[in-house]
């Protein structure tokens, strides 16, 4: 070292030589799965797959397995902001990506935290309702997400269930009602939205499709529909992939498609799984994936020739 240079404390303190780089971080605040398909275990094993440390302020303990949800306590407010203070002073996280609220006081408070500015590159999973139909959020819950937590937000999650909560409206009937169900969403401050899940039937089966709106735009990602029914999952493993692959630098919408071909993957790798006697869990078990994003890509939507 030559003179006024220094080593920061700890930096290469018993490293050898070609050591692997310090992954990026990401903090998920979410609810814990004892079934291990959804929540913060899904999150977890996803930004793993993905290269990414994960960081976690549990939520709520749901009691839950393959056939539905049998119970959820949830955590006191202080304890899961003690988690997240712990958390963001320490690992300082570059992607904070939150699912399960649960309760309303919880999701004005994790509001107050990104108004502050201490949720960087914030992703929002609105969780309602659990693939079982269990509710998963109190009174006052969707008013919380709508009108303080998203427009903080680089990227929102919905599926077209929650996006129809949140607006107060009925659930899209097609692909141009999910289009502005998600620009509606976006207005309301979210730098992006992507609602996922809607389904247009064809002569083969079935396609599913997402819609992504941005400012510059709304583009439609159509794929054909994997038949499974492990499936349990689905929604925090897309929102967390897509928060790894912001962490790792990639732009919202690549990061949007790289997270559907990371949850094609997992649906067709568990799709002859055995697990449990209800809807199984995706797998977040392999780290290769597959599917081609630009095969999954139409035209941007159009209305009377200017982008949506």
């Amino acid at each position: 070292m030559t003179a006024g240079q220094h080593t920061p404390p700890g930096a290469g303190a018993g490293r050898p030589a070609g050591h692997a780089p310090t992954p990026p971080v990401a903090l998920t605040i979410a609810g814990s799965d004892s079934g291990g398909g959804a929540g913060i275990q899904a999150d977890l094993a996803t930004f793993a797959a993905l290269g990414v440390h994960g960081a976690s302020a549990v939520t709520a303990v749901t009691v839950q397995d393959t056939t539905g949800v049998h119970g959820v306590h949830a955590l006191p407010v202080d304890v899961v902001l003690a988690q997240v203070d712990c958390v963001l002073a320490d690992l300082a996280p570059t992607v904070v990506k939150v699912g399960m609220l649960g309760e309303a006081r919880l999701a004005l408070a994790v509001a107050r935290l990104a108004a502050a500015g201490r949720l960087p590159r914030l992703v929002v999973d609105p969780v309602l309702v659990s693939t079982s139909g269990h509710s998963l959020a109190a009174y006052g819950v969707t008013q919380a997400l709508r009108d303080h937590l998203l427009p903080h937000a680089v990227l929102v999650t919905p599926n077209t269930d929650e996006a129809a909560a949140l607006l107060d409206v009925g659930p899209a009937r097609s692909v141009d009602e999910q289009a502005d169900q998600a620009q509606a969403l976006r207005a309301l401050g979210a730098t992006t939205v992507v609602v996922t899940g809607g389904t247009v039937r064809t002569a083969a089966g079935a396609d599913r499709v997402d819609v992504l709106a941005q400012a510059a735009g709304t583009h439609v990602f159509r794929s054909s529909e994997i038949a499974t029914d492990n499936d349990h999952g689905t929604g925090c493993t897309f929102a967390s992939a897509a928060a790894a692959f912001l962490a790792r630098g990639e732009s919202t919408r690549d990061a949007v498609l790289s997270a559907r071909g990371f949850v094609r993957h997992a649906l067709r790798t568990s799709a002859g799984w055995r697990l449990g006697a209800g809807r199984g869990p995706v797998a977040h078990t392999r780290t290769t994936f597959l599917d081609p994003p630009a095969s999954t890509l139409t035209s941007p939507l159009t209305s009377q020739g200017a982008p949506r």
